[in-house]
């Protein structure tokens, strides 16, 4: 059977991946709107992207977190009342909707992972905004609205904390690096893999909506993801060294922990995402990151100026 999907944000880093996944299904028919293509906060805009679709895969996202601290207005507008924009449209063309949303929506204190029933409560401006399209997924599409909770990103396509530590490889000898933030380094294709595979169990009756977690296996620091990327890149992990978080200081304030459990998976009959760094260590053999990798060797780290 054909299927039609539809996938927003589709200039992002996730968003070129669910592409890509999708690509390689001959029963799917795929359209991919860019943010200049597409506005999510224009309602009619939102109708006429999700109209003849089954399953609509929303990657669209204000992700600028530090800005949001002084814009919270414009991030809920995409956001918040964009997802409902968007929520709404698909309550009324019958699609399915997928909505990646983060692990900012918690507070960041717990000391075991949260559940997908955890009490939320943000800690900052992003964190907010993201929560009210939760809401309006939860509200508006109850039988057919998908919240999927990603965190600590990386990818081929755009800016992100791994490629960031190879491009530094290659011009700094040694680098500090965050050791008390605890998170789940997700390869953005894995978890792009995760949401084509929910899309296919709830079109087929199998997936029950509501909240799943799409973040990796297992957890770790950004400190110990930089050891790691070094080390399966061939490079001294001796070179980073651990610093607190006050030694970075932002606008927006970054949850201490941010671990995620993955029941629902299991509870739809679906495996969740690898172990974080299983998932490194593919992500770093694919071009994207072996060529970083190879040149930050070939250089071998030159002393700081």
């Amino acid at each position: 059977m054909t299927t039609s999907w539809l996938v927003t944000g589709a200039g992002g880093m996730l968003g070129q991946d669910v592409l890509a996944e999708l690509g390689t299904d001959p029963h799917a028919v795929v359209t991919g709107l860019r943010r200049d293509q597409f506005d999510i906060t224009e309602p009619a805009a939102a109708h006429a992207a999700v109209a003849g679709h089954h399953v609509v895969v929303n990657c669209a996202a204000w992700t600028d977190v530090d800005r949001a601290e002084q814009a919270e207005a414009a991030a809920t507008a995409v956001n918040g009342t964009g997802v409902r924009h968007l929520a709404r449209a698909c309550a009324g063309g019958g699609a399915l909707l997928l909505h990646v949303s983060t692990d900012y929506v918690f507070p960041g204190d717990a000391r075991q992972p949260y559940r997908e029933d955890s009490p939320t409560g943000p800690a900052n401006a992003y964190g907010r905004s993201k929560l009210e399209g939760e809401r309006a997924v939860a509200e508006l599409l109850p039988h057919s609205g998908y919240i999927v909770r990603t965190a600590w990103l990386y990818g081929e396509h755009g800016r992100n904390f791994v490629a960031t530590m190879l491009e530094l490889a290659a011009r700094r000898r040694t680098l500090d690096v965050v050791a008390d933030q605890y998170g789940q380094p997700t390869w953005s294709r894995a978890l792009a893999r995760h949401l084509v595979v929910l899309g296919r169990a709830a079109l087929a009756g199998r997936a029950p909506a509501g909240i799943y977690h799409g973040t990796a296996a297992g957890h770790t620091t950004w400190y110990g993801l930089a050891r790691e990327t070094f080390r399966l890149s061939g490079l001294d992990p001796e070179r980073i060294r651990p610093v607190g978080s006050a030694e970075f200081p932002r606008p927006a304030v970054r949850p201490a922990y941010g671990v995620l459990g993955h029941g629902n998976w299991a509870r739809a009959g679906l495996a969740p995402l690898p172990r974080w760094d299983e998932q490194l260590t593919t992500a770093l053999g694919t071009p994207a990151f072996a060529a970083p990798a190879a040149a930050a060797r070939t250089r071998g780290g030159r002393p700081r100026t």
